[in-house]
C-alpha cells in the first residue's frame, strides 16, 4: 500500500519545518534511512531521512514551503503499485506556504518620485519610449537620448544596463560633467525559520535573564608552545592536530568540573545543577548560528574533544546534524578569535546560565616578573552569567580555574 512521507519533529521545540530542497525527484528509488530532503527547523537546516523504501511517486510540498509537523510531504509506492486516487490522499493539514515578501509599494523608498513620472519627462520624442522607470531616471541624469538606445529587456524594453552602456549626450542634450550618483534599491529579506528563532531566543535571553559580565586576560604563550610541540608530534606520527579552540574547550570543561555551580540552569523555584557537562559550541553556518552539543564532554580528553568538535562542525556546515546533537547543552563556548575579534560579550543561550566569549590571541607588550616590558601573547575571555544562578564570586572562581588550565596546558593532558 502507499506510504506517506510526513514532516518529522527534528528538534525539541519545532512546530513546523520549511522544505528547503528535495534531494530526490519523482520517479527516483528511495532506500530506508536515505536522505531525501533538506528541512529548515527552528534551530538548523538538516537533512531528512526516509523511514520507508519505495519509488518516490509524487511530491506534495514544493521547495520553500513551510508545513506543520505531520503534514504529508510526498508519496512512496512499491515497484509496480498503483497510485492512490486524489480522493484517497490524507486530508490536508494546513500546509502553509513560506511567508512571502510583501508586495512592493508603488514607489520604493530609495527611488525618487521623478522615477515614476510619465514618459513625456524623458528627452523629447515623437514616439513613446518603452523603458523601465529606473532606466529613464538614469537617462535624465546622464544625458542619454532613449530614442537612440536599443532595449534588451522583454519586448525590447530599455533597462538599466542598456542606458549605462549607451554614450552620453544626444541631439540637443548637453552631456553632464559629473553624473549624479544613482540610488541603489533597498532589499527586504524575509526571515528564515532559523533567523526568526535566533531573534526570539536572544531577545528572550536579554530581557528575562539578568546578565552580568566578567573578563580576564590570559597569558597564551604556554598554550601556543604546547600546541606547537603536540602538533609537531602529531605530524610525525599521523595523529590529530589541535587548534587553539580545542585547548579552550578542554579548559572550559576542566574548570566546570572544578566549579560545578556554573554547570546549572534556573528552573523557577529551584536551580538544576547538572551532573554531566554537555558542551555547546557556537558554529557559524550560512543560515546563521548553531550550537551543536558535545555530550558528556568531561569524559573526553584533549584529542577526543578535538575530534568531536571537528565532526560536529562538519555536520553543521553540511546540514547533517541530528536532533540529539542540537539540544541539551549545559554551558556554551563562543570563539570569535578566528575572525580577528579581540574581545566581546556573548548573550546567554537559554536555559543555560553561562557562556564564554573567547577572543583572538594577540601579540602585545607586557610587563614580566622583573618589571621589564617584553613581547607577550595574550587572549581575552569574557564570561556572561545568569545572576539568578551564578554569583559574581562563583564566576570569578570559574575564570580563575580556566586561566590556570590555559596557562598550565600540561594539566589539560591529565
Amino acid at each position: 500500500m502507499p506510504k506517506y512521507i510526513e514532516m518529522p519533529k527534528l528538534s525539541d521545540t519545532m512546530t513546523e519545518g520549511t522544505l528547503v530542497k528535495w534531494l530526490k525527484k519523482e520517479g527516483d528509488p528511495v532506500a530506508m534511512d536515505e536522505s531525501i530532503a533538506e528541512v529548515e527547523t527552528d534551530k538548523a537546516t538538516m537533512e531528512m531521512q526516509s523511514f520507508d523504501e519505495g519509488i518516490l511517486h509524487r511530491i506534495l510540498v514544493k521547495e520553500g514551503e513551510a508545513v506543520p509537523l505531520g503534514a504529508t510531504l510526498a508519496i512512496l509506492l512499491e515497484d509496480g503499485e498503483a497510485p492512490p486516487a486524489d480522493g484517497d490522499l490524507p486530508a490536508a493539514k494546513a500546509v502553509a506556504p513560506a511567508a512571502a515578501s510583501p508586495a512592493p509599494a508603488e514607489q520604493p523608498a530609495s527611488v525618487s518620485a521623478a522615477s515614476v513620472t510619465p514618459e513625456a519627462a524623458t528627452p523629447a520624442s515623437t514616439e513613446r519610449v518603452k523603458a523601465s522607470p529606473l532606466a529613464k531616471k538614469i537617462a535624465r541624469e546622464t544625458g542619454v537620448d532613449l530614442t537612440a538606445v536599443s532595449g534588451s529587456g522583454p519586448g525590447g524594453r530599455i533597462i538599466k544596463k542598456d542606458v549605462l552602456a549607451a554614450p552620453t549626450g544626444g541631439a540637443g542634450t548637453a552631456p553632464k560633467a559629473k553624473p549624479a550618483p544613482v540610488a541603489l534599491e533597498d532589499r527586504r529579506i524575509p526571515l528564515t525559520g532559523m533567523r526568526r528563532v535566533i531573534a526570539q531566543r536572544l531577545l528572550e535571553s536579554k530581557t528575562t535573564i539578568p546578565h552580568f559580565y566578567l573578563h580576564i586576560e590570559v597569558d597564551a604563550a604556554p598554550l601556543m608552545t604546547a600546541r606547537q610541540q603536540l602538533n609537531a608530534e602529531a605530524e610525525a606520527t599521523g595523529g590529530t592536530k589541535l587548534t587553539v579552540n580545542d585547548f579552550v574547550l578542554r579548559a572550559a570543561v576542566k574548570a566546570a568540573q572544578a566549579v560545578p555551580a556554573v554547570n546549572a540552569s534556573f528552573d523557577g523555584d529551584a536551580i538544576i545543577q547538572y551532573g554531566d557537562i554537555h558542551l555547546s559550541v557556537a558554529v557559524a553556518v550560512e543560515q546563521g548560528l548553531v550550537t551543536p552539543v558535545i555530550r558528556g564532554a568531561q569524559h573526553l580528553d584533549l584529542t577526543g574533544l578535538s575530534l568531536a568538535m571537528k565532526s560536529l562542525a562538519d555536520k553543521a556546515r553540511n546540514k547533517r546534524l541530528t536532533p540529539d546533537e542540537m539540544q541539551g547543552g549545559t554551558i556554551t563556548v563562543s570563539n570569535l578569535g578566528a575572525y580577528g575579534i579581540d574581545f566581546f560579550d556573548a548573550i546567554i543561550n537559554p536555559p543555560q546560565s553561562m557562556i564564554l566569549a573567547v577572543g583572538a590571541i594577540v601579540k602585545k607588550p607586557v610587563v614580566n616578573e622583573r618589571d621589564e616590558i617584553v613581547p607577550g601573547l595574550r587572549m581575552n575571555i569574557g564570561l556572561s552569567g545568569d545572576h539568578r544562578v551564578v554569583d559574581g564570586a562563583v564566576g570569578a572562581e570559574y575564570l580563575a580555574a580556566l586561566r590556570k588550565y590555559l596557562e598550565q596546558p600540561v594539566l589539560l593532558l591529565l
